[in-house]
């Protein structure tokens, strides 16, 4: 490498550096990012390619055996498109100052990573979770209805607050939830979700001087107010930590056991679609991924052959 060479990329890296703290106001952390992805590629190509390559003339077969490069020293697919997009938009900016042409990685595909399947729990798992609440706190009581009701519904979070006593219809086992872009559906709920329900509204919600607002909202804080999405967070991770599950679990993992439950039980993908609100029965399919996993699970637990 020579020092005219490594002054023609430090000169655009420090030029870079004060396009983003000034025209892309980024903090100092965000900047110091994009720079270790650009310093990262003028190592290679300066070191490993060829020492006369400046940021004028690289090309396209240059950063994809970068990023094979990546790949070799085991940085992972997800890592891998986060420098590539950093590099993108460091050539970007070289387009935007008239020193190149041409974005030599405007047209590199962003590395594809696995889908991570969401995280599930057991069906003997969810019943630790629920009888790891307190009852003899005052509101035990509705943060077990909050659980039971997430589980045996399928809710996302946001449909959970929202739920109102007006939409309920427990005469029929069904309730009415608002979900993404205002979209009404009735979903089914179990007799003993709404036994949780009758319990909490008897014995906590009625005793709770009540936001006039709220009066229809189902689920309340202990000021009568509707609970955030935050607080049913909490609620999940609290009950998760007193029952000695040790998995990363929010609200949205019962929503992910609900169906993975019906799907391993046999329901098919259209009747799990509707009760999700899922929009694409693409969304939906994952649950099949999922109930292919837990099977091999269990042939490798229980199957003579595979110990």
């Amino acid at each position: 490498m020579t020092d005219k060479i490594a002054q023609k990329w430090d000169d655009e890296i420090t030029n870079y550096k004060a396009f983003l703290k000034i025209e892309k106001n980024l903090s100092d952390n965000s900047i110091q990012a994009y720079l270790n992805d650009i310093n990262k590629l003028k190592e290679f190509l300066l070191q490993i390619e060829n020492s006369q390559i400046t940021p004028y003339n690289v090309n396209p077969q240059q950063i994809q055996r970068f990023l094979n490069y990546l790949y070799d020293l085991g940085i992972n697919e997800r890592s891998q498109a986060r420098i590539l997009s950093g590099i993108k938009a460091f050539f970007k900016y070289l387009v935007i100052s008239r020193a190149i042409d041409q974005n030599p990685a405007a047209l590199i595909e962003t590395p594809k990573f696995p889908k991570k399947l969401p995280q599930v729990l057991t069906i003997e798992e969810i019943d630790q979770l629920i009888n790891a609440i307190d009852l003899s706190k005052p509101e035990g009581q509705r943060n077990r209805a909050i659980i039971e009701t997430l589980y045996s519904c399928g809710l996302r979070v946001s449909e959970l607050i929202n739920l109102r006593i007006s939409n309920l219809y427990f005469d029929d086992n069904f309730i009415k939830v608002i979900g993404k872009g205002n979209k009404e559906r009735l979903v089914p709920i179990s007799n003993r979700a709404i036994n949780e329900i009758i319990l909490y509204m008897q014995n906590y919600r009625k005793n709770l001087n009540i936001d006039p607002q709220f009066t229809d909202i189902l689920f309340l804080n202990r000021r009568g107010k509707q609970l955030t999405r935050n607080m049913v967070f909490l609620i999940i991770k609290q009950a998760a930590k007193d029952a000695g599950i040790n998995k990363n679990i929010s609200p949205h993992t019962l929503r992910h056991s609900f169906a993975t439950h019906l799907v391993e039980g046999g329901a098919d993908l259209r009747s799990v679609q509707q009760m999700l609100g899922h929009q694409s029965i693409i969304t939906t399919e994952i649950y099949t991924h999922l109930s292919k996993e837990y099977l091999k699970q269990t042939i490798i637990q229980y199957h003579p052959r595979a110990k």
